[in-house]
Formats: structure tokens, C-alpha cells, sequence
């Protein structure tokens, strides 16, 4: 958790900010529904919001933030929702330059299960990846085909390839795609669950739900849950 006080242009302050949060970007569909449009557009409105609030937190200062943005559940969904949503992830990553240099020097990586995508969009994943690896502002987590309980499947065949015999806590946090410790997560929607994003990292996570749906949500309502975050009083299950 850092303890600082970092400003925006807005002049909004913070004297604790989380050092790693989780958004669950949840509500597109609906959005788009309630608007008599298709699904995917409600995704196009989410991808804009998924912009603003990650050059906001680079401005801020957050070291971590991870973004939920497709579940290893999500290829259920019908093909043309599928497509749109890779046409957007491909359309970011093209753009992905101008917002790291709006935001402040961000670092991207993007985690999850790969060996599904078509080749053109890993070579933007690693595109954008070794374009930023130097930098040292908020490093942006995109979770794409990701799953908690994969991740740490992931962890523990990777630790046993690597002649492990006895595995520890410390030895599975090392082995995340993530940094191990995420001190909140935010999912607007009116949802209140996990759905497999982050298990082994939200093990003391605070929480933060609100109705808002993804594409309307702003940053007035990103401060609404840090400055909820400076009241907690966290005790780690002391």
C-alpha cells in the first residue's frame, strides 16, 4: 500500500492510494440492452472507459492496476461478440502508444493463457509489451483469456517442471503473472463476486461494488472507491 499524496490535473488528492488494483470491467451487455444495441457496442463504450480509467491511474500514481477484460469462460459467448471484442483488444494495442504517453509512462503487460490468439495480435502483445518494459510508471495488467484458478495451475506445473518438490506460498507468488498482493478490487455492475480474477491475490483484497454499468462508469466514480479505500482499516485478518 503506498502512502503518499499524489495529484491530478483535477486537483484531487489522496494521502493513501492501493499499490495494486483489480477493476472488473463488468456491465457492457447490459449497457448496451438497455439502449436497444448490440452487445458489442456496449463493448466499444466499455474499451473508451477502460482508456480514461487507466491513463487516470497512471496519473495518479498506482503502481499496479489490472483489468479484467476477458475470461477464459468468455469464448462461450456468440462468435460475433467474440470477434469484436479481439477487434477492439487488436485496435487498443495499435493505439496502446499514445496512451502510455499520456498517462505517464506506463509499463503493459498482458497476462493470460495466449496460445489462443492469431498470430498478427501476439505480435501487437509483444509489440506493446518491449515498447514499455522500460518504463517505470503504473505497469497496466490487461487480463485477457485469464482465470484465477488457471493462473495458479499455471504456477504450480511450471514450479514442478522446474524440479520443486515442495512448493510454498512464496514459491506461487513468485510464479503469478501479476505482483501477489492486490489491495482492492473494484467491480461496477451491481455484481458482487469474484468470477475468477485474482483468487490467490484478493486473499485480503478490500472491495469496492457500485450499480454503475462499465461504459458509464467515470472518474469521479474511481475516486468514490480510493477515497472509500483511504477509510478502511485494514487488518489482514489480525
Amino acid at each position: 500500500m503506498a502512502l503518499f499524496t499524489k495529484k491530478n490535473n483535477e486537483n484531487i488528492s489522496f494521502e493513501v492510494l492501493p499499490e495494486h488494483l483489480g477493476i472488473i470491467m463488468d456491465g457492457n451487455g447490459r449497457w448496451a440492452k438497455k439502449r436497444g444495441l448490440p452487445r458489442k457496442a456496449g463493448h466499444k463504450a466499455g474499451a473508451e472507459v477502460f482508456r480514461t480509467i487507466s491513463k487516470e491511474c497512471g496519473r495518479l500514481g498506482i503502481k499496479y492496476v489490472t483489468f479484467y477484460a476477458f475470461s477464459t469462460e468468455n469464448w462461450k459467448r456468440p462468435k460475433e461478440e467474440v470477434d469484436a471484442l479481439m477487434k477492439l483488444f487488436h485496435d487498443y494495442l495499435l493505439e496502446a502508444k499514445e496512451d502510455v504517453a499520456q498517462a505517464g509512462d506506463i509499463k503493459l503487460k498482458i497476462i493470460g493463457d495466449k496460445e489462443s490468439f492469431s498470430p498478427e495480435l501476439l505480435d501487437l502483445m509483444l509489440s506493446a509489451e518491449e515498447e514499455t518494459a522500460e518504463h517505470t510508471g503504473t505497469t497496466v495488467y490487461v487480463a485477457i483469456n485469464y482465470g484465477g484458478r488457471q493462473e495458479i495451475v499455471r504456477a504450480v506445473n511450471k514450479l514442478i517442471a522446474d524440479g520443486k518438490e515442495e512448493i510454498t506460498e512464496e514459491d506461487i507468488s513468485a510464479n503469478l503473472y501479476t505482483v501477489p498482493e492486490c489491495d482492492m478490487i473494484i467491480r461496477p455492475s451491481g455484481e458482487q463476486r469474484l468470477s475468477n480474477f485474482l483468487l490467490w491475490q484478493a486473499a485480503y483484497s478490500e472491495f469496492w461494488y457500485s450499480d454503475v454499468l462499465w461504459p458509464d462508469f467515470t472518474k469521479n466514480d474511481l475516486y468514490s472507491a480510493l477515497r472509500d479505500f483511504e477509510r478502511r482499516n485494514r487488518r489482514f485478518g489480525g
